[in-house]
């Protein structure tokens, strides 16, 4: 089997971009290039592009400090303006499908077929008894597709995959972990939007964005400690995976509550999974994201979910060259780099 060309994954997140570039090697893959930069607060809004001047210097800052060659990316979107839903059909073909779909998509999507492009997996090709089928469907806006394709090309590059961010993450971890069969869930915490995508026999069987994220903490601590954003945004990774970091406990304490009201949105969405799905019993839950590092989430996870919580390591099966990476930076790193590496596991035109 020919080697794919893999693009160069591009996480454009609301707190900054993150670039990651593999290289397919026997039974697995190779890191080439790993790297974050920052944005300014407010680049990004609600997934809307607002600052694209520092976008685009953000991706040709990290294209020319990693020396990336390549100029094809795929790049993941999220967030209002992208609907993911399971639906059942009758049994068809994916050819079928993609022809009947335009007509069936309109009774479950909340904007004009017209503005969106939509996607669809079938995720159960033997029929039901009543001969239906399961089918994901995503659709997302186009000019939200435009803005971010754009700033890509205002960068010199192409993108040539688009995915969803929770997709991408779902990319990384079956790259690195087994299934085991189990039913497993992976909670993905940006610093605007979280998304939980929860796995059944190795298929998403439900997912669902909470408009709640790291920047919660931040501005909370801001608030109760009437701080600077930037002042707050210390004291909040201070207390992220350092054992012997001193955090003030006024600080725990807000980063308690807002671990509290997280873990409460995302119990509701697990409830909801519970209660609509017959094989409802969790085996693994999975976090990362930039906020998944924070002791208190995890601790409030596992005790609402009621099995273990583990960080994610996109880079657990990756070979990582130790004379080119520094193992302790990418290990702090790995959590927030799930949507970049799963993103840079795709090659234009696979599905």
């Amino acid at each position: 089997m020919a080697k794919r060309k893999l693009a160069v994954g591009l996480d454009i997140g609301s707190s900054g971009v993150k670039l990651v570039q593999l290289k397919e090697k026997k039974g697995g893959y190779a890191l080439q290039a790993f790297g974050t930069a920052p944005l300014p607060p407010e680049a990004i809004v609600d997934g809307a592009l607002m600052n694209s001047g520092a976008i685009v210097s953000a991706i040709q800052e990290l294209v020319a400090q990693h020396k990336v060659k390549t100029k094809e990316v795929a790049i993941g979107i999220g967030g209002h303006s992208v609907i993911i839903k399971k639906i059942s059909m009758p049994r068809m073909t994916q050819e079928e499908l993609d022809e009947s779909i335009q007509w069936e998509a309109e009774q479950y999507i909340p904007f004009d077929v017209k503005d969106v492009n939509i996607d669809t997996q079938i995720l159960s090709p033997e029929a039901n008894a009543a001969g239906q089928m399961d089918v994901l469907l995503v659709a997302a806006k186009k000019d939200m597709i435009n803005d971010y394709t754009s700033v890509c090309a205002e960068a010199g590059l192409t993108a040539t995959v688009v995915d969803v961010d929770a997709f991408a993450v779902q990319n990384a971890f079956e790259a690195n972990y087994d299934l085991d069969g189990q039913t497993v869930v992976l909670i993905n915490v940006g610093a605007a939007v979280s998304n939980i995508n929860i796995l059944s026999a190795g298929a998403t069987t439900f997912t669902r964005d909470i408009t709640m994220g790291g920047n919660a903490f931040t501005e909370e601590i801001q608030k109760q400690l009437n701080i600077s954003y930037d002042e707050a945004e210390a004291l909040k990774v201070g207390g992220q995976g350092e054992t012997d970091a001193v955090v003030p406990q006024e600080v725990e304490r807000v980063i308690q509550a807002v671990a509290e009201q997280m873990g409460g949105e995302i119990q509701r969405s697990l409830d909801f999974f519970a209660s609509t799905s017959g094989d409802a019993r969790i085996g693994r839950v999975f976090v990362s994201g930039g906020t998944a590092r924070i002791p208190a989430l995890q601790k409030v996870l596992e005790a609402r979910a009621g099995v273990h919580v583990e960080l994610l390591n996109p880079f657990k099966n990756v070979d990582v060259d130790n004379r080119k990476f520094d193992a302790g930076v990418l290990l702090a790193a790995a959590p927030s780099a799930a949507v970049g590496v799963g993103l840079a596991l795709r090659s234009a035109g696979d599905k």
